[in-house]
């Protein structure tokens, strides 16, 4: 707050003195201090966007220029009662000058940055209809004893779709070209979502 109020009295009677008086006199010192903080605001919105930042640099050290230059011309290297012409100049195209720049600054859009591509995540396989053709034949409830003698009956394989048998040729295919390896029954079964015995099968089908 102090050296706040010690610059607000310096860009004042800089402006005092080269002939702005009453209420100009007191604006100058607050187009400068707005200047100063809009430059930086804007060079830290373009540097978290990770964009340029050169014409918001600009403004924030013509800003500071003229408020560090009057700090400095009002320590006693300036006669304050015969101000040069040049410095007259100066005080009074300022505020066209803070306009100009207050307008840019504010007005300007800030381009967007260009988003990374998103990876597209590879579709889950739709096996869920393809499974649902599944018949799988299974031994009748009350299945006859058969005599000691006999040789149990192989337990009959599930069929498989062919519509699901190409699906999994695609599954295996991509997973031997990412790992190097053919697939196994257990990852084609979680690949799939279909029971262990029709995995077997599919399995076996594919080598």
């Amino acid at each position: 707050m102090i050296a706040g109020a010690l610059s607000f009295a310096h860009l004042h009677d800089i402006a005092d003195a080269a002939g702005q008086h009453d209420w100009k006199a007191r604006a100058y010192p607050i187009s400068v201090d707005l200047l100063l903080v809009a430059a930086w605001r804007r060079m830290r919105a373009l540097r978290a966007a990770d964009l340029p930042a050169r014409a918001a640099w600009t403004w924030f050290v013509i800003a500071l220029a003229a408020s560090l230059g009057a700090n400095i011309a009002t320590a006693g290297l300036l006669d304050m009662n015969a101000v040069p012409a040049w410095l007259r100049i100066l005080v009074a195209g300022w505020p066209a000058l803070a306009f100009l720049g207050g307008t840019l600054l504010a007005h300007t859009p800030t381009p967007a940055p260009t988003a990374e591509p998103t990876p597209v995540p590879e579709p889950a396989p739709v096996v869920a209809e393809a499974a649902a053709q599944v018949t799988v034949e299974r031994a009748p409830e009350h299945a006859p004893e058969l005599p000691p003698s006999a040789a149990p009956a192989a337990a009959s394989s599930p069929s498989v779709p062919p519509a699901l048998l190409a699906h999994a040729r695609k599954v295996a295919d991509t997973h031997h070209a990412a790992t190097g390896t053919p697939i196994d029954a257990a990852t084609l079964r979680t690949r799939l979502g279909v029971p262990p015995a029709l995995a077997d099968v599919i399995a076996a089908q594919l080598t």
